[in-house]
């Protein structure tokens, strides 16, 4: 009878489940998720759930394989060199490989009052106590949501469709990631909301107060409500534990998830950074890192040779309220291009997008090995990107490209 390998996976969001549902394919494994919560946070649609027109949490059991111990904790420090994940509980699991997924949040604002009076959305505690704090303000009190990107945008939609008066904030460009075309037409979507759209120079934010947000140029927004989308961090459970981390704090690994400083510790979803060269945040990334992650275990497990990434993208989805979104398209190297579907298309599009996301995950948890979207050809364009940030790294002219 073979040897059984205990694998721990830290974290329980779109990667950590793929990953621990995956490596369930071989009998001979056993797998532990570790995840501070009992349930499935649906990240992108914490949106939703602030605003009060949708939810984001789904039972482990509609996603996890049935093989996989829940143990309900947070991870406090991984002892590399004793294959031991401290608990904050007190207890610790072992492990014959690790799997390092804890995600992303917000980062700590260093604006002035911004911690202290903004509301972060980027998990299930922050959107509950945003959606507290909606409830108790009038509705025809001023709300203000800062940063541009996808959250930002999203949630400014929703609770301007849901009668709220919103500004959304940019400090600088509206979708910085949206082809022009594409932000064109989501101004005009949020326009049609009533959303008023600060952006361009003299919108960064320079305080936040109880009542008020004021910018760079010196304006000052009553806000009774304001939405704090703006940062990205890790947690620094790498860090802590003596990993190499970029200045994030992400987990360096090879192109194969593989920590550069353990050959049992494997990195997926936002939290890792392969060569040093992390793909954007997005569930999008988040699944097939998990997949590859697995893959790597169970390669190392029999032997065999990890094969590297293979990560293409292809577009980016925004929601804007239920009745309305976009799907912009990008190339092959994440460049969004000119093509977008936006309107009522738009929103069935991103829907589809909300519910196959929980769909791949169930799909994995029943029948181990079945996901295959990290296998879609796409290596080209990072080999392309990790040569550029190589010749950077030396000293060699960056070249010349879109804004991204």
């Amino acid at each position: 009878m073979s040897e059984n390998t205990e694998v721990v996976v830290i974290g329980g969001g779109y990667a950590g489940v793929m990953a621990a549902d995956r490596l369930t394919r071989r009998a001979d494994v056993t797998v532990t998720l570790v995840n501070p919560r009992p349930a499935f946070v649906h990240r992108i649609r914490l949106h939703q759930l602030a605003a009060g027109t949708g939810g984001a949490v789904v039972d482990y059991r509609e996603v996890l394989a049935d093989g996989v111990r829940l143990v309900v904790d947070t991870a406090a420090r991984i002892d590399a060199a004793g294959r031991r994940v401290a608990l904050t509980s007190g207890g610790s699991v072992g492990y014959d490989y690790l799997v390092y997924a804890v995600g992303s949040g917000s980062a700590d604002p260093l604006v002035p009052g911004a911690a202290e009076f903004g509301h972060p959305i980027a998990d299930l505690e922050g959107a509950e106590r945003l959606r507290r704090a909606l409830a108790d303000a009038p509705a025809t009190a001023a709300v203000t949501v800062v940063g541009a990107g996808p959250t930002g945008i999203e949630t400014a939609a929703e609770l301007a469709e849901a009668g709220r008066a919103v500004t959304l904030v940019c400090g600088g460009v509206l979708g910085p990631y949206l082809h022009p075309r594409g932000r064109r037409s989501v101004a005009a979507r949020l326009a049609r909301l009533g959303v008023a759209v600060l952006d361009g120079p003299g919108t960064g934010v320079a305080a936040v107060t109880r009542d008020a947000v004021r910018l760079d140029d010196g304006r000052e927004l009553p806000s009774r409500v304001t939405v704090w989308t703006a940062g990205f961090g890790v947690p620094d459970l790498a860090a802590r534990s003596g990993l190499s981390t970029d200045s994030l704090g992400r987990l360096l690994t090879d192109e194969t998830l593989t920590s550069v400083d353990d050959p049992r510790i494997v990195a997926a979803g936002d939290s890792a950074a392969p060569s040093g060269v992390p793909l954007r945040m997005s569930c999008q990334a988040a699944m097939p890192l998990g997949a590859r992650a697995a893959d790597t275990v169970l390669s190392r497990i029999a032997g065999d040779r990890p094969d590297p990434l293979n990560q293409p993208f292809g577009a980016q989805c925004i929601s804007l309220g239920r009745g309305e979104g976009i799907f912009q398209f990008a190339n092959r190297s994440d460049v969004a291009v000119r093509f977008a579907l936006d309107g009522r298309l738009g929103a069935k599009l991103k829907e589809a997008v909300c519910t196959g996301v929980v769909r791949h995950l169930a799909d994995e948890a029943h029948s181990p090995g079945g996901y295959r979207l990290h296998r879609v050809p796409g290596g080209a364009a990072r080999q392309r990107l990790l040569r550029g940030a190589g010749a950077r790294a030396a000293g060699a002219p960056e070249p010349a490209g879109p804004a991204r």
